[in-house]
């Protein structure tokens, strides 16, 4: 077992509060600290949280710009005017147009739709509008884009064409914005509470909304009413993709359209999940849209194109949805043979002594895609324990790249000390990109390492959110803690920690030796639990070892049979763990 290891922390928590909520929800006592520890101290706060329904969903009360979107929406259906609708490339952005796009046709309007292409660069250009507008559009909105896509807007304006922006990126002035209405919740002049909803949130609550106005105007009084419930399933996926904070609104939203996306009713996300091989016989998780549904998604437009995505979440029936969920599966394959090569060209650029010794990495290549640097980098970042930049150089000589960072060190604050050398960057403290000369990649490589060296990354405590017996851990705990779900960025999955447990048995498994299985003993209350420690087949600490050992109990089937696994998230010697 390696000699260094992260620290770990337990949280400090108010005991009382612990065993009021313990009482007064009637769960086990970890499940109690856990609540505690994402701030529910209040008995009601907690049940609501661990029991989320459509509606504790406020009302979009202080949402700027959210009622004259509705408006100009209602009187666009109303008049029969021809709406276009352009989403980024991405699945928030995908997501966000077939929204909009479903319930639009579902309530009679006419509707074009776009998403972008990587080759055209990010955002809303005044190729697209004037496309729209050639298409017959005389109102579009713009969804998870648009916000800092003025002059295309402008452009749109002066052909008499109204735009409506549904974007949730940063903001850099809307006091002045050409947008008939700029829905953005991270406006300062906003006062809904919850700034977190991706633009798949926002679009949903636009549709909402929008029923509701038509409704009142006696619009489905010759039509059916659409349940705008049943677009739950694409709000899940794309906030979950999106990473947008799974607490307050996203919670609820993403807890509903797990239920929904469970039944399987949309034909594109029912032939991805086919083609994913994921078993019909439970409810589908967070995990699934993660690892299963959103690379597919992702993957056309990675690679170029995102039509692909779009359409098979707009398909009809499962003959439609098989066909381009079919393009979905084939750009994905190529995106992970593009990625497989690109990293182990970028492993053997990053072991190179030349920069083996430095504080960040920075690998550059011609031919490499730049559709998948990001993915690259995170695997670099995961080889070396560096912040690490991936570049792609185009036939022209310009690089574009994608950075990531262990935690601790912030990506955007070193490009903002490097922007000397770039032509222009952005992003955030984990994840950033950047365009850059090819001539000027050698200066950014040393000035980025420098910058590393710094402020060099350093690794946070594992953060425990209670201690426990290993004897102790109960599949009714594995149960409890499931309620917390979904899990992701605002609410990770809970750590619990068990002190002195003895390795019965160890075996490296996964391709080569990859991940560590281990069988664990409590000998005070001879018991045994099994556990699988993903990525640690190197941390063996070998049969007869006594260990502290950090964990999620979860269950899973077997053959019919259902068994409670420890999910390792870190391993070291025993020690006086308190």
């Amino acid at each position: 077992m390696e000699t260094t290891h992260r620290s770990w922390e337990l949280r400090p928590l108010d005991e009382r509060v612990c065993a009021r909520l313990q009482r007064d929800l009637g769960v086990l006592p970890t499940t109690a600290r856990c609540l505690v520890g994402r701030g529910l101290v209040a008995s009601a706060d907690a049940d609501a949280f661990l029991r989320p329904k459509l509606g504790q969903l406020r009302p979009p009360v202080g949402m700027a710009g959210f009622a004259e979107a509705v408006d100009r929406l209602r009187r666009a259906v109303a008049s029969g005017e021809t709406i276009g609708i352009f989403g980024d490339y991405d699945v928030d952005g995908a997501t966000s147009t077939a929204l909009l796009c479903s319930f639009l046709r579902s309530v009679g309007a006419e509707t074009v739709v776009k998403v972008a292409e990587r080759k055209a660069g990010y955002g809303f250009g005044e190729k697209q509008a004037m496309d729209l507008a050639d298409r017959g559009a005389r109102l579009i909105v713009t969804v998870d884009c648009g916000t800092s896509d003025i002059p295309a807007i402008r452009a749109a304006r002066a052909r008499g064409i109204d735009v409506i922006v549904v974007d949730h990126h940063q903001v850099p002035d809307s006091s002045d914005h050409p947008a008939i209405a700029l829905l953005n919740p991270h406006r300062p002049d906003s006062t809904y509470p919850f700034r977190g909803l991706a633009s798949v949130g926002l679009s949903f609550f636009v549709a909402a909304a929008l029923r509701t106005a038509l409704r009142e105007r006696g619009w489905f009084s010759a039509r059916p009413e659409p349940d705008v419930r049943t677009l739950l399933d694409l709000v899940a996926v794309g906030t979950i993709a999106d990473l947008a904070p799974l607490r307050d609104e996203n919670r609820v939203l993403v807890t509903a359209g797990l239920r929904e996306l469970s039944l399987r009713r949309r034909p594109g996300l029912a032939a991805l999940l086919e083609l994913a091989a994921v078993p019909t016989d439970r409810p589908l998780d967070e995990t699934d849209v993660g690892w299963k549904i959103a690379p597919r998604l992702n993957a056309p437009g990675r690679l170029g194109d995102a039509e692909p995505a779009l359409r098979t979440l707009l398909a009809a029936d499962a003959r439609e949805a098989q066909l381009h969920a079919s393009a979905c599966e084939e750009a994905n394959v190529r995106r992970r043979e593009l990625q497989d090569q690109m990293y182990v060209e970028a492993l053997a650029d990053a072991e190179d002594a030349a920069q083996r010794n430095d504080a960040a990495i920075v690998v550059a290549r011609s031919g490499w895609h730049a559709g998948v640097a990001g993915i690259v980098a995170a695997k670099i970042v995961d080889r070396f324990h560096k912040p690490a930049a991936v570049i792609a150089i185009d036939a022209e000589g310009e690089g574009r790249g994608s950075l990531r960072t262990p935690p601790g060190f912030d990506l955007f604050r070193a490009l903002v000390a490097c922007g000397e050398h770039l032509v222009r960057y952005g992003g955030h403290a984990q994840a950033a990109g950047l365009t850059v000369l090819a001539d000027r990649i050698p200066a950014l490589r040393a000035a980025f390492a420098l910058q590393a060296a710094h402020r060099p990354a350093v690794a946070p405590p594992v953060a425990v959110d209670a201690m426990i017996a290993l004897g102790d851990v109960s599949a009714q705990l594995a149960v409890e803690l499931a309620q917390l779900q979904p899990f992701g960025v605002g609410n990770a999955a809970p750590i619990i920690a068990a002190s002195g447990a003895r390795v019965r048995a160890s075996r490296r498994v996964g391709d080569d030796g990859t991940h560590l299985k281990l069988t664990l003993e409590c000998e005070r209350h001879a018991t045994f639990h099994g556990a699988i420690a993903f990525r640690m087949g190197d941390r063996d600490p070998g049969v007869g070892a006594t260990v502290d050992v950090a964990f999620r109990p979860e269950l899973s089937e077997w053959r019919g049979e259902q068994r409670l696994e420890l999910n390792v998230c870190d391993l070291r010697p025993a020690t006086a763990l308190t």
